[in-house]
């Protein structure tokens, strides 16, 4: 096992070699407009996966995966002399579909933008159905009964009154 910070430096590398190799020595016709967006590497540094992106159609980027596949050898070899290492590790060539993941993200919060202005405009000139305030407030008394002592003297129905006085009766 390597270290963990040697094989994401040797990923950054073979990202670096592996990108410019396409644009210089990979002279096939059906390589699109491709860019290399990561790489990969074990921690035995045995296997590199190299993720790309493709401007195009479908077709384009079917097109791109079978000529990576086929300069594969060429590849590997340009990194195994650019980095000096004494195993290089075997590519494998990945579609990378985070970018177009982003892109629907992207239109959904567009989506989501649009709906909340729309909702927004319908709103501004809505009324409520029933009461502003729906909730039930306790009855506010009016100042001037609050003066008045008996409203607030508890009622006297003899049921808190002594036992002798009952039986005087």
């Amino acid at each position: 096992m390597a270290d963990p910070a040697r094989a994401r430096k040797l990923a950054v590398r073979i990202r670096q070699i592996v990108s410019a190799a396409i644009e210089t020595q990979v002279k096939d016709p059906r390589l699109g407009m491709v860019t290399v967006t990561d790489t990969r590497v074990t921690s035995d540094l045995r296997e590199a996966t190299v993720f790309y992106t493709v401007y195009g159609d479908a077709t384009q980027v079917e097109d791109s995966a079978k000529a990576l596949t086929s300069a594969t050898g060429v590849l590997r070899s340009t990194v195994g002399r650019q980095t000096g290492i004494k195993f290089v590790p075997t590519l494998t060539f990945v579609a990378d579909h985070v970018p177009d993941t982003a892109r629907e993200l992207d239109e959904a919060l567009e989506r989501a933008r649009h709906a909340d202005a729309e909702l927004a405009r319908i709103r501004a000139g809505a009324e409520y159905a029933g009461d502003a305030d729906p909730y039930r407030r306790p009855a506010e008394d009016d100042d001037a009964d609050a003066d008045d002592p008996a409203d607030h003297a508890p009622a006297d129905d003899g049921a808190d009154a002594p036992t002798a006085s009952r039986s005087a009766r």
